[in-house]
């Protein structure tokens, strides 16, 4: 029992480190745009690079430890994670800071599906749940923390600060796990599916290439055509090399269940809107709305302490009306939470304009995510859950992936048409609207000429700061369909006869 102490203290550390970075970094983007003089693209690629490797190579990472050892892999996960956290916090120019990231990515892929291998092995049956449980509530708890610790970080120190938080953490999990985490691995582990992973990071990295980079050189650039339909193509080959493959690293048996194929397209629409907005909604509170980096930092922690405290209550939602119903009303009450975000304009109170809606979000996504992750590990045997858990968690990843570059697309789309038409109804000096309309790429991060008049500057600052609204309106009303469209997959798909809990495999 005393291993059993030292192994959730090591995982719970280093999945401290990738769940900070997944909110933190959020956080810290504003700053880092003004630091480092960067686009909305550019700081679409600080996301994207950790986002793309971590995703793609999920499950390559889980089969790594089950094949050459959980200890091992995780341990190196760690090292790679903190030496790319150094080259962040170090980072010269936002080329070099997606770079640290990509790599930041790659180790996250190797550490947090160790985490629960660790876990999983080093306990018995009857430990096992209570030690998962353990772990998943100083996740939350991090989860919860990591933004406004991140946000005081930022306004007191530097965004740097943000990664080099990593380091000591990273130090003390080496330290812990090298004298007192047992090293453990499968005898029988298959051959990695290295074709598989090749062919999903090619394809998903094309596919955001493409979309990402299309607002600033156009759709009928060769440059975006060609990743574009490369991605595409590979992701087809992909699916086709699964259905084929001996060992696969996503069994598409799986998806014969309604309830698996269910609760991952119900994922992926989902996460896609709730990954969308919180990057642009931190965007928007800091750079449009005011707030400073530790009060943007705060303004979701009512969502994660709602999610934290009713999920033990979410729980048992599925034993009572099984996963259809639960699964229906969570996604549509979160929708009602984006719609909710799209109302306000440009104003200082919080409590009247982003507290309501961050309610309801929170709300919705209780209801959801306990019963979503109850459904698709009963949808599948025993022996499989570990990969069906893997999967869900992969789509949940690649899912935020897609949806920062199609939204990026849309709000550079949508801000650039807006700032535009209010730019024209100035009356103001040619001139100053077009060094302004030049920077758009920037979005609300652009930068107002200091030689024009003081007065000319805050109808300059107001024509962006609406414009910026604009496109979160339209991201916001994107966000809530795709929620919508997420209860009614569940409404199509899932579980239509008794519960899950009553079902026998």
């Amino acid at each position: 029992m005393k291993k059993g102490r030292w192994v959730l203290a090591a995982t719970i550390l280093a999945s401290s480190m990738a769940f900070i970075d997944g909110t933190v970094v959020n956080v810290a983007l504003p700053f880092l745009q003004s630091s480092l003089n960067a686009t909305a693209i550019g700081l679409q690629w600080v996301i994207e690079a950790y986002s793309l490797f971590l995703s793609a190579l999920l499950l390559v990472g889980g089969s790594l430890g089950d094949r050459y050892g959980r200890r091992r892999i995780f341990n190196i996960g760690v090292v790679v994670f903190a030496i790319a956290s150094a080259g962040c916090g170090l980072a010269a120019n936002i080329e070099q800071l997606i770079a640290a990231r990509a790599v930041q990515g790659i180790g996250g892929a190797l550490l947090v599906p160790g985490s629960l291998a660790l876990i999983s092995s080093s306990f018995g049956e009857k430990e096992r749940g209570k030690a998962i449980g353990t772990w998943s509530g100083f996740s939350a708890i991090t989860t919860a923390i990591g933004p406004v610790l991140g946000g005081w970080l930022v306004e007191h120190v530097s965004w740097r600060a943000v990664f080099f938080l990593n380091l000591p953490l990273a130090l003390a999990v080496l330290v812990i796990s090298v004298w007192h985490v047992p090293e453990t691995r499968e005898e029988n582990a298959g051959r990695l599916d290295w074709h598989g992973a090749a062919l999903a990071t090619l394809g998903l990295g094309a596919l955001v290439f493409g979309l990402i980079e299309s607002p600033r050189l156009g759709f009928s650039n060769p440059l975006v055509i060609v990743p574009l339909v490369g991605g595409v193509a590979c992701l087809a080959v992909f699916v086709i090399h699964e259905a084929r493959a001996k060992t696969p690293m996503v069994p598409l048996r799986l998806f014969r269940s309604s309830d698996f194929a269910g609760a991952n397209l119900l994922t992926l629409l989902l996460y896609a809107a709730l990954s969308g907005m919180m990057f642009f909604f931190t965007l928007n509170l800091v750079q449009v709305q005011g707030y400073s980096a530790t009060a943007a930092g705060a303004a979701l922690l009512p969502f994660i302490v709602i999610m934290f405290s009713l999920s033990r209550w979410s729980g048992g939602l599925i034993d009572r009306f099984g996963p259809r119903l639960p699964l229906m009303v969570g996604p549509a009450i979160t929708a009602v939470g984006f719609a909710l975000l799209a109302l306000p304009g440009v104003t200082r109170s919080y409590w009247t304009s982003f507290f309501p809606a961050v309610v309801v979000m929170g709300l919705g996504m209780a209801i959801t995510v306990a019963p979503l992750t109850t459904t698709v590990m009963g949808s599948v045997s025993e022996e499989q859950a570990g990969i069906a858990s893997g999967i869900n968690n992969a789509v949940s990843r690649t899912a935020g992936l897609l949806a920062i570059a199609v939204f990026g697309v849309v709000i550079l789309h949508g801000f650039s048409n807006k700032l535009g038409t209010r730019l024209n109804e100035l009356g103001v000096d040619e001139q100053a609207k077009r060094s302004v309309y030049e920077q758009r790429v920037k979005l609300a991060g652009l930068q107002v000429p200091e030689a024009s008049d003081a007065g000319t500057q805050q109808q300059l600052k107001q024509a962006v700061s609406d414009s910026f609204v604009f496109g979160f309106r339209l991201i916001m009303w994107i966000s809530a369909a795709l929620a919508l469209a997420s209860a009614l997959s569940s409404w199509w798909l899932m579980g239509k006869s008794r519960p899950a809990g009553n079902r026998k495999r």
